[in-house]
């Protein structure tokens, strides 16, 4: 009965340190796994976080390349228009130069039309008698048909003269005519560049303040990075502070386990002890009894677990040049890529191009750095002529064709008449 006491005894301590152990156990799951929860969705932010930087990042990159073909088609487009101006300031000395020789001109021929007449009205108011008398003065036959032969060359003098001058007073004329118009082209072109110009300033002013967004954004995203790291050491330190506290916990368990063990062991040491005296007092001298006693002993264990453009085709210049030239007349939309409907320069340029399979850009600009480099001595049917922000289609016999202006859409010129900055041979 005693025994039975003891037994119970025992069995009631080690469940009491069991279950002390597994109060300290699941006292702990619970702090990790909340850190470990935390970490796990700190961490799957972070990784969504990074890549929205990362993708921040790549856009910036592509604006930012954007932004600087935009600002050295700005640069160059700018250029291009002083170019132009000063051009239009040479063409327009040009025409004063012609607009003066044409009245010099138109007075020479005047002057000798009215030498001319005087000669005339003198012989018609004299009358034949002065002719006749001045022939008949004539001392021999030949000073007689070199009169007659001085009179002829005087007429013929005069016609040539007058023809010769009035010639000239058309050609002036007409290259006055030419220069004017071919100002008007330039003007118009001027035009067109400079709201080529406002429309790319514009565009920069966009992507600029896009680009001031971006940053804003990717600020944003980087200050959440750093939180969601903080978060991260955080919910760490937390768990290794956890750990440490279990480990601590369950070492103290273990000792008040093993002292409850060694004072169970000493109390039932005793007890046996105590026993034995009583029996031996009670059987006196006379035999004794034998038995055996045996104590049942329980332990309790419990493990120890802690979470831790080269550009060659098949295409000839000519065939290029009569596929070109069936548009001529068609009409000048700046921006325009349509041969039908309306183009600009470099889009006529691309289009006519394109119609072989032959990929080309829609900039005057950077149409100067395509293909083949060739002087204009050497210049071929086909070839691109490129001037300050314009380009055309070289035809042959120092004529072009392009898109030149809206007031005179897609027509042919002379290849000279601006200065030329490049000839580029696609073919």
């Amino acid at each position: 009965m005693v025994r039975e006491r003891k037994g119970k005894r025992i069995l009631a301590a080690a469940l009491v340190v069991a279950l002390a152990g597994g109060m300290v156990q699941n006292t702990g799951a619970s702090p990790i796994r909340d850190a470990q929860d935390k970490i796990n969705e700190a961490n799957e932010q972070l990784d969504q976080t990074n890549s929205q930087i990362s993708d921040i990042e790549k856009k910036q990159d592509t604006l930012q390349k954007e932004i600087d073909s935009l600002d050295s088609e700005l640069v160059a487009l700018l250029l291009d228009i002083e170019v132009l101006k000063d051009e239009i300031a040479q063409k327009e000395a040009d025409i004063k130069q012609a607009t003066s020789d044409l009245k010099q001109a138109q007075a020479t021929a005047d002057k000798q039309y009215e030498s001319m007449k005087k000669r005339i009205r003198f012989m018609y108011e004299r009358g034949d008698n002065a002719l006749i008398e001045s022939l008949l003065g004539a001392g021999s036959m030949a000073d007689f048909l070199n009169r007659v032969e001085y009179f002829n060359q005087i007429y013929d003098y005069d016609r040539t003269m007058l023809t010769e001058y009035q010639e000239t007073v058309t050609q002036v004329a007409d290259l006055k005519q030419t220069l004017e118009q071919e100002q008007q082209d330039m003007v118009a072109l001027q035009e067109n560049q400079e709201h080529q110009s406002k429309e790319l300033q514009e565009m920069l002013t966009k992507k600029r303040a896009t680009m001031d967004d971006f940053d804003t954004k990717l600020a944003q995203a980087e200050a959440l990075a750093t939180q969601y790291k903080a978060t991260i050491q955080e919910q760490n330190e937390i768990i290794v502070a956890e750990q440490a506290r279990i480990a601590a916990e369950e070492e103290e368990r273990r000792r008040q386990a093993e002292e409850q063990r060694r004072q169970e062991e000493e109390r039932r040491r005793q007890e046996a002890a105590q026993q034995q005296q009583q029996q031996q007092q009670s059987n006196g001298s006379g035999g004794s009894s034998g038995g055996s006693s045996s104590g049942g002993s329980s332990g309790g264990s419990s493990d120890d677990g802690g979470a831790n453009p080269d550009y060659r085709t098949n295409v000839s210049g000519q065939e290029v040049v009569n596929f070109a030239m069936q548009f001529v007349g068609n009409p000048y939309v700046w921006g325009g890529t349509s041969l039908t409907n309306g183009c600009d320069c470099s889009g006529f340029v691309m289009s006519v191009f394109g119609h072989f399979g032959i990929s080309l850009p829609h900039s005057s600009y950077s149409l100067r750095s395509c293909g083949q480099g060739v002087s204009y001595s050497n210049a071929q049917p086909g070839d691109l002529i490129c001037y300050s922000g314009h380009v055309a289609i070289y035809i042959g016999g120092g004529r072009i064709v392009g898109a030149q202006s809206s007031a005179i859409g897609i027509a042919t010129q002379n290849a000279t008449y601006r200065t030329i900055l490049a000839v580029r041979r696609v073919l």
